[in-house]
């Protein structure tokens, strides 16, 4: 934990003993929010307003050494779509699909997806969350960063496997000497799924059960479903399966951490904040907690100009 002019973030040790790096993942704490987003709120919600989400960038920006960086961001939409930054436009990024050339985009709002991707100097790759996973990844010997927004969507899309797979495409990138951070979020204990959630994961990982703890039954004619959790078992037509009560406890870290394993990252460069923002609703803004008119923290990682090893 980093305390800096009244604001708090985090920092992960495994990236910050790169001095070319610059990366972050704020904490409520600090900014000039009220009500539901009080505190450090980063994110456009209802419940507050652009003045005080601008202040409040601009503060942590000034503060992280990184107010002349040009912001890259995404309309996040929980898909797996990848995006390439680049500095062509002075004071902010193009966007370009998966690392591939696609037209100029010629207005202010910024495309739709989930992860960003760029060896470029001076661009602040950012991902908002208020449960969902950030996560950035570092090729140190390329000079890459990546920040990825993942939810239970995304995990399942295998967002954070593809990222990975295409820095090996577009840059070079040696997965095995990949760096990932993985940022707080919403932690087994406090997400709670249906079990049309738990049918997708088990469809399509194989022993996709391992990554649900069983709720305790509630009654004893639940015993049985304890038992035998998986939804192939249910008795319930398949459209009916949102219906019912939540099924399980989704454990994204550990869903994430497999999908960067299998992307070829060793275990040991793999580094997990261990905070659930549903427990610790005094460091973090949580939709699940919260309700929608939470705030939003911001994962932000950039490559500094003019800085060797």
């Amino acid at each position: 934990m980093v305390t800096r002019g009244g604001l708090e973030w985090l920092e992960c040790g495994g990236l910050a003993r790169f001095p070319w790096l610059l990366h972050a993942f704020s904490t409520r704490r600090g900014g000039v929010s009220k009500g539901a987003a009080r505190g450090l709120n980063l994110g456009l919600v209802p419940s507050d307003s652009p003045a005080n989400v601008h202040k409040n960038r601009r503060r942590l920006f000034k503060k992280l050494g990184a107010e002349d960086f040009a912001l890259a961001s995404l309309r996040q939409t929980h898909s797996s779509h990848i995006y390439r930054a680049v500095g062509k436009t002075p004071g902010e990024p193009d966007y370009h699909l998966s690392g591939y050339a696609a037209p100029k985009l010629t207005h202010n709002r910024a495309p739709a997806g989930d992860a960003l991707m760029t060896d470029e100097p001076g661009i602040l790759l950012s991902v908002r969350v208020a449960d969902c996973l950030p996560i950035l990844l570092v090729d140190p010997r390329r000079r890459v960063a990546a920040a990825v927004h993942a939810g239970w969507r995304g995990a399942l899309a295998r967002i954070v496997e593809k990222t990975v797979g295409v820095m090996r495409q577009v840059f070079g990138s040696d997965p095995c000497y990949l760096r990932a951070a993985v940022g707080p979020s919403i932690r087994a204990c406090c997400y709670e799924v249906s079990e049309d959630v738990v049918a997708a994961f088990c469809g399509r990982f194989v022993r996709g059960e391992k990554y649900f703890r069983a709720l305790p039954p509630q009654n004893p004619s639940d015993a049985m479903a304890m038992r035998y959790p998986l939804p192939s078992l249910s008795k319930e037509p398949p459209g009916h399966l949102a219906d019912r009560l939540p099924a399980a406890h989704l454990d994204l870290v550990a869903v994430t951490k497999d999908q960067l394993q299998s992307a070829g990252l060793n275990t040991p460069n793999i580094h997990v904040a261990e905070f659930c923002t549903a427990c610790r609703t005094d460091l973090f803004f949580s939709h699940r907690k919260e309700g929608a008119r939470a705030g939003r923290m911001m994962a932000v990682i950039g490559i500094r100009a003019g800085i060797r090893d």
